[in-house]
């Protein structure tokens, strides 16, 4: 039997607004949809609705997840626009 290595992912989504919002979750698909339609949205998202994923990056851990998240937040744009292109272009592949 396999485990998963990891059960945490960091992510950037794509605000309507064409801002990007950094966070951390154990199932991608159920927190976008609760950023799009629900009140259990981060409060930046719910204003800059309908928000898409633009970059998810697996984690070890909830603390690991929570270092990189941080240091995704300190990125400037460009370098945030940077880790999305190329993760879109590794998708596309």
């Amino acid at each position: 039997m396999t485990t998963r290595k990891s059960a945490w992912f960091v992510y950037l989504l794509r605000c309507n607004d064409n801002s990007l919002y950094a966070g951390v979750t154990t199932d991608i698909k159920r927190r976008v949809t609760e950023h799009n339609t629900s009140a259990l949205g981060a409060k930046y998202t719910r204003a800059r609705r309908p928000v898409t994923l633009a970059y998810l990056e697996e984690a070890d851990s909830r603390s690991d997840a929570g270092k990189q998240e941080y240091k995704l937040r300190k990125l400037t744009k460009q370098k945030k626009e940077q880790k999305v292109a190329s993760y879109l272009s590794k998708s596309e592949d």
